[in-house]
């Protein structure tokens, strides 16, 4: 084929092309969502300050950063009576979301599997990773955020779209072409997921730490089931 002939053919297609965008109505069915749930709540800092305080310092006595691992945790502590109302909240928005996202949650409870605080220092990252062994729910509760933190991004699941992937038009912009979506933290922020979206942090870069809850939520039969959204239960 000649280079006219070639030339000529593109023309046809690409006017072909304007024809179907300009003169077709596309129906798009969004199937198959990946969920991600923010709220703000500063009213709970204060008392999951502290008892995230104290934890932290109960595990790290007289203990040196990790030069190549820059990061504190704590111990489990939803148990905490003084976090009552938090751990309620949690647990009962965590249940909303199952049961809003078309699960059947009416005879089911969720439980408290994990929930600590994380403090990261400069350079500290998170790689990507889920949370499985029974986990549904996970989510972040932001405490201590300095300028240059790390984000939190949340990974696209889809196996088959990774392997056929084509380059993003602009990474900067969140479109359905996008791998994956970061989000800024703030004290107070807290977000959800289901536990099979993975997460990761970026690296920190700030000399302040940042430091955030990390919970996680199971779901179970209730075993005398009164109230259709039940509060959430502590193993």
């Amino acid at each position: 084929m000649s280079k006219v002939a070639k030339k000529k053919k593109v023309c046809k297609a690409a006017a072909q092309v304007k024809e179907v965008v300009q003169n077709t109505q596309l129906q798009v069915a969004m199937h198959f969502p990946c969920p991600i749930y923010l709220i703000e709540r500063p009213d709970f800092l204060a008392v999951v300050n502290e008892v995230s305080d104290e934890s932290l310092a109960e595990h790290h006595k007289d203990a040196e950063l990790n030069e190549i691992y820059p990061v504190k945790m704590s111990g489990n502590y939803f148990a905490d009576p003084r976090l009552q109302d938090f751990t309620q909240f949690v647990g009962a928005t965590a249940w909303y979301i199952l049961n809003e996202q078309g699960y059947a949650m009416s005879d089911k409870v969720v439980q408290f599997t994990e929930m600590w605080t994380q403090e990261h220092h400069k350079h500290s990252a998170m790689d990507q990773h889920t949370h499985g062994y029974g986990s549904q729910i996970v989510g972040f509760y932001f405490l201590e955020v300095p300028q240059d933190a790390s984000r939190v991004v949340f990974h696209d699941p889809r196996v088959g779209k990774a392997m056929i992937d084509l380059p993003e038009t602009d990474m900067n912009q969140a479109t359905i072409a996008s791998k994956m979506i970061n989000f800024e933290a703030k004290p107070g922020l807290m977000i959800f997921a289901n536990a099979w979206l993975a997460h990761s942090f970026t690296r920190h870069a700030s000399d302040k730490p940042i430091k955030f809850v990390h919970f996680n939520l199971a779901v179970q039969m209730a075993q005398n089931v009164f109230n259709p959204m039940p509060a959430a239960e502590v193993v």
